[in-house]
């Protein structure tokens, strides 16, 4: 997946926005406002960061070697994983839609009716 592919996925889903609140290359994708998943578009391989729930993730990153605690993130919730041929695309695809999930159960009820409603 390159970064375009990545953008277009990430933008199809439901409320998300893409900023740059880091820096020129650091690009964050949020659902109401929350991050969901961070990617350096520089990156060869992409190398994205994802939520994930922590039992899981630490089962990812025992079955693959491209998935690592994330990069300056809490390693507890957070994946990096580097795009580089091992994980097929619909994986992962699954994995961002997991880390999007994740933070929509987490917002505050009052915003999840407002992401409903939309």
């Amino acid at each position: 997946m390159d970064i375009e592919e990545l953008r277009n996925f990430c933008l199809s889903l439901k409320a998300t926005e893409e900023t740059f609140p880091f820096d020129k290359t650091t690009l964050v994708f949020k659902v109401m406002g929350k991050m969901f998943l961070l990617v350096d578009i520089d990156s060869k391989p992409l190398s994205i960061n994802i939520k994930c729930d922590p039992d899981y993730a630490i089962e990812l990153r025992e079955k693959y070697a491209t998935v690592q605690p994330g990069y300056h993130m809490n390693k507890q919730h957070w994946n990096t994983v580097t795009d580089d041929g091992l994980v097929n695309e619909k994986e992962l695809k699954k994995w961002i839609v997991d880390s999007y999930n994740l933070i929509i159960k987490s917002l505050p009820k009052k915003v999840q009716q407002e992401f409903n409603a939309l």
